[in-house]
């Protein structure tokens, strides 16, 4: 089988990337400052997941540093326990992206993945293709784009993870990208190869159902239930069955 990626190990942490990419990917790439020294940053934002969008040698990316949420976040912002490297949260997440894209499932392509060392603890980044045109489902809803239609869509794009036994972590509106020709799922942080079950995968459901509710799809959109939610598990269902 032909090798799909390469380590890079320095001093300053550890890089997973994409074989196809040039062997000189470095922990630099996983700095904005880098980019922006080049010219080749687009844009930067702050937040729990701080993004940029950066023009790499392999296309436009999104670099995503891992940022902790809630409580914990007061007193520790983007440290966590060392475990082993497998285990890093870049670098599972990259394997799981890499081998969703592999079964031709529509997530963002992984370019590269690090993790720097800091004790017992580490701190980690991501870099991925960026899925170009895209709105989430979360804007779609707030600007009346979403409709049964859409509805449906959303519901087999679940269903094509789930089939493939692949747990979204936390599926969300925003984490469902539509673009003019096709949908996405996006951070796949935390998420799994899970073996067949049904309530892992109604669980995934309820989540992305508690989302567009909390977002205000129940007072945006007459009977949300039968016009939006219905729609939805139906698409589910059909290709889940297909």
């Amino acid at each position: 089988m032909m090798k799909q990626e390469q380590i890079r190990e320095e001093a300053g942490g550890t890089v997973l990337s994409l074989a196809s990419l040039p062997a000189t990917v470095d922990t630099r790439w996983f700095e904005p400052d880098f980019w922006r020294a080049r010219g080749a940053l687009r844009a930067q934002a702050g937040g729990r997941g701080g993004v940029a969008v950066v023009d790499t040698p392999a296309g436009t990316g999104v670099l995503r540093h891992y940022r902790r949420g809630g409580l914990v976040a007061r007193f520790n912002r983007d440290r966590y326990l060392w475990t082993g490297a497998s285990r890093t949260r870049s670098f599972a997440e990259f394997r799981l992206l890499a081998h969703a894209v592999a079964l031709g499932l529509p997530a963002p392509q992984p370019l590269a993945a690090c993790y720097r060392r800091h004790g017992l603890f580490y701190t980690a980044d991501l870099i991925t293709r960026q899925i170009a045109g895209a709105q989430t489902l979360a804007q779609c809803l707030a600007t009346g784009r979403l409709d049964a239609d859409l509805a449906r869509e959303t519901g087999a794009l679940v269903a094509r993870f789930h089939r493939e036994g692949i747990r979204h972590a936390d599926l969300n509106a925003h984490n469902v990208l539509v673009t003019a020709e096709a949908l996405y799922l996006i951070d796949f942080d935390r998420g799994e190869l899970r073996a067949p079950g049904e309530g892992w995968r109604l669980a995934n459901l309820s989540r992305l159902h508690r989302s567009l509710r909390k977002l205000g799809g129940a007072e945006r959109i007459p009977d949300f239930e039968a016009a939006i939610w219905q729609p939805l598990l139906y698409g589910y269902e059909r290709t889940m069955g297909a």
